[in-house]
């Protein structure tokens, strides 16, 4: 046992009962994360950076990238039985394990900007369900990674309508892939680590991704064409802690822990407003052609892939006991 994980230990025996000095307790957070620092994951630097700030190096976050902690798909699992303290995962990667969260992975629901993403999903995930949802892997969400729409990065002969798609394998998550299923692609699950390689040996013909990633797994370098205006949908990856760990933290460092998300959030989007500033330049820079499609055939799109959509994941959360139409709703009405 480390001596990070022994002062998690000792953490959690202050919830049996053990009483100690807060005050000079020095702690260690281990953090999950995949793949390298970007935007995606500025956020978490600025908690770790916040948090150990405020309590003069005593309690730091330890992050840990390229999945050295764990598989991006097994984070969650991870948290569940406080392998780690702390991670971040994709709802889409394993959305029978949260399907909850995936009410916002739904296509075309219309979210304007990344400070609406937030505050949208942090109504989410406070609803009791959720709360109930992720309670069964002893995870606590503290904290959204908003994205905007994404969009395709693909290899070879370029769509020009959006009919182009039928057949065409893609990696498409969650909902984006059942939206690209109704135009007759052919979704399949990449993690993001792995989706360079699939689009370079052809294993899927174009990745939906948004800029950041397509920057940070390099799917601009396999690629040669990015769809401008899809838009089909993004996905949720929550920041979540081990609910142990949480409530056995003492009150100093969980007020110099709650204190810091705010703050975390405005780093973040601070930044990924920067990641359009080298986007597209890197699309000239890689001769990569941009094609965007028709309103009337993105209109045809919607209506194939929005409202049916909606329909069956409501019909198939309520069979399932879950509340699905009051989530929808709850979207519906603080988007609109």
């Amino acid at each position: 046992m480390t001596a990070g994980r022994k002062l998690a230990v000792l953490g959690t025996a202050a919830v049996l009962g053990f009483t100690f000095a807060s005050e000079t307790i020095a702690l260690e957070w281990n953090v999950s994360l995949w793949g390298k620092r970007r935007a995606f994951t500025e956020h978490v630097e600025k908690l770790a950076e916040l948090v150990s700030e405020k309590t003069d190096g005593e309690f730091t976050l330890n992050l840990a990238y390229g999945e050295s902690l764990s598989k991006s798909r097994e984070n969650l699992d991870g948290i569940s039985i406080g392998a780690f303290e702390m991670a971040q995962f994709c709802a889409s990667y394993h959305a029978d394990k949260n399907p909850t969260l995936t009410v916002l992975e739904l296509p075309f629901l219309g979210v304007p900007d990344l400070e609406t993403q937030v505050e949208l999903d942090r109504a989410l995930y406070a609803h009791p369900a959720v709360e109930k949802d992720l309670a069964r892997w002893n995870a606590k969400l503290i904290m959204s990674s908003p994205m905007p729409q994404y969009n395709f990065v693909g290899k070879g002969e370029a769509p020009t309508k959006v009919s182009d798609f039928e057949g065409m394998r893609v990696r498409a998550l969650g909902g984006i892939g059942s939206a690209m299923e109704t135009i007759g692609a052919v979704p399949t699950t990449v993690t993001a680590s792995e989706t360079f390689q699939a689009i370079d040996s052809g294993t899927v013909r174009a990745a939906s991704f948004a800029p950041h990633a397509h920057l940070a797994f390099k799917t601009v370098e396999a690629g040669s064409w990015w769809t401008t205006n899809l838009n089909p949908g993004t996905v949720n990856c929550p920041i979540v802690v081990n609910a142990d760990a949480y409530a056995a933290l003492p009150d100093n460092y969980r007020e110099a822990f709650d204190s810091s998300i705010e703050g975390a959030i405005d780093h973040y989007l601070a930044t990924y407003a920067k990641v359009y500033d080298k986007w597209y330049p890197t699309l000239e820079e890689m001769n990569i052609e941009q094609i965007t499609f028709p309103k009337d055939q993105l209109d045809a799109f919607k209506a194939k892939a929005g409202q049916p959509l909606w329909d069956a994941w409501v019909a198939e959360m309520e069979a399932k006991g879950i509340p699905g139409q009051e989530l929808l709703d709850m979207v519906q009405s603080k988007l609109n």
